[in-house]
């Protein structure tokens, strides 16, 4: 009886461990499909813009770059999120857990630069 509650010692840490990276995984995937959006939505304007044929499709430029950059983000968020659930699962299997809060730093001043470069963006268009 003792190996067996052995066994399911970490379960909840570990099922906990795999929500939060899945969790990122579900934050990447909707970065990615939300630049793709934006990429398409570019696409279609410029297509608006020939059609009536005006010249202002810089704008629309920026547009394209912006989604390019959200889908990278997509993926780089993949990438960082799978090492945090592997370093989380190597602290979990050795019984030593202490938090490691450099990932969530780096990520947080991406996103802050990122939100900060679409704010000026926005503001200088309008």
């Amino acid at each position: 009886m003792a190996t067996k509650n052995n066994h399911f010692e970490n379960a909840r840490e570990h099922l906990a461990n795999e929500r939060t990276f899945l969790a990122w995984v579900r934050t990447s995937i909707a970065l990615m499909g939300f630049g793709f959006v934006i990429v398409k939505f570019s696409l279609f304007l410029e297509q608006i813009t020939l059609t009536f044929k005006t010249k202002e499709i810089t704008s629309m430029e920026y547009g394209e770059n912006v989604g390019i950059i959200m889908v990278t983000l997509g993926l780089i968020f993949t990438i960082l999120a799978y090492i945090q659930y592997k370093n989380n699962e190597k602290r979990l299997n050795s019984k030593f857990y202490a938090p490691n809060s450099r990932l969530y730093l780096l990520l947080t001043l991406i996103m802050l630069t990122g939100g900060a470069s679409l704010i000026i963006y926005l503001f200088l268009s309008v």
